[in-house]
């Protein structure tokens, strides 16, 4: 199942440099090869949020008693839509891992909020939607070991910080070395790459990164965060990968996790090219390649999926 809200759109001020329209041309490109799939996630519940989150944290959002500093630290000003999407966008992600448990595969059409901490947010994160998943599996009885995939170009700081000492749950991360968070958390295995890292050498590093993590892991469930933003024409890259590319990047992934037995919950991550088309083109890319794998999608449905 494929897990979309119109809740993820939040309205922002002109100029605001998250590109939310993201989410509804994703959405729109997504229905016209796969609508049957797609399904409107829950809300998150205080009780899923605090297994990860600080209770007073929790209640701020909420409440909308965020203080000024804590509002910018995130990226994004206090409002009950603002508060209505982190929880929605947390859900997605957790009803995502459920239906990979049940059938192999799941998608959000969101998430990837991985610089979310405990008691507070940052970088656009306001829940840390793969903490919330895993807890939330691990509560329910349906996976007790996790392993999280995090190809985002900016380190998970979020979700390092979290799973700090957990031996159940295996944390990879394979960021830019000069890139935001400049304070590094220290996940289970880093891999930091250099400014202009290209396809080649990113996915050399990946391929040998990867059967290390899950082999550490041994996991019940992999949490993949199939970030846009290691694209050469992201504004906030840095590294140099082209579209082809990161559809590489995606199979070796997906096929490992496959070839292992392994169910994969996908969520999108970031992305902050200068045409909002690139970065649906590649989050598009990524669901369709994961709906073939799962025999849910022929290979050519996505010549009728233009942008």
């Amino acid at each position: 199942m494929i897990f979309a809200s119109d809740r993820f759109v939040l309205p922002l001020p002109p100029g605001h440099r998250f590109p939310m329209a993201k989410y509804a041309r994703l959405r729109e490109r997504v229905a016209r090869v796969a609508a049957h799939l797609l399904r409107e996630p829950d809300a998150a519940t205080d009780a899923e949020l605090a297994r990860v989150h600080d209770a007073g944290y929790v209640d701020a959002v909420a409440r909308g008693t965020l203080d000024a500093r804590a509002q910018r630290r995130i990226g994004f000003r206090w409002s009950a839509a603002m508060a209505e999407r982190s929880r929605r966008s947390a859900g997605a992600t957790l009803a995502a891992c459920r239906s990979a448990l049940a059938c192999g595969t799941g998608v959000t059409l969101a998430g990837g909020t991985h610089h979310a901490h405990r008691s507070h947010g940052e970088g656009y994160c306001v829940f840390n939607d793969a903490a919330v998943a895993t807890r939330a599996m691990q509560a329910e009885g349906r996976a007790r070991r996790v392993l999280v995939v995090d190809l985002d170009v900016h380190q998970g700081d979020g979700t390092a910080a979290i799973f700090a000492g957990d031996p159940d749950v295996v944390t990879l991360s394979v960021h830019g070395r000069q890139n935001f968070p400049f304070r590094k958390e220290a996940s289970t295995i880093d891999i930091e790459l250099d400014d202009g890292t290209g396809d080649d050498p990113y996915l050399a590093t990946l391929a040998a990164a990867l059967p290390r993590a899950i082999d550490r892991a041994r996991p019940d469930l992999a949490i993949y965060l199939a970030g846009a933003d290691p694209y050469a024409g992201d504004r906030l890259g840095r590294l140099a990968l082209t579209k082809a590319g990161l559809a590489d990047r995606d199979r070796c992934v997906l096929d490992r996790l496959s070839a292992q037995g392994i169910p994969v919950a996908i969520a999108m991550a970031g992305g902050y090219a200068d045409d909002i088309d690139d970065i649906v083109d590649i989050h598009f890319a990524t669901v369709a390649l994961a709906l073939e794998r799962a025999g849910a999608l022929a290979p050519m449905a996505r010549a009728v999926a233009p942008a």
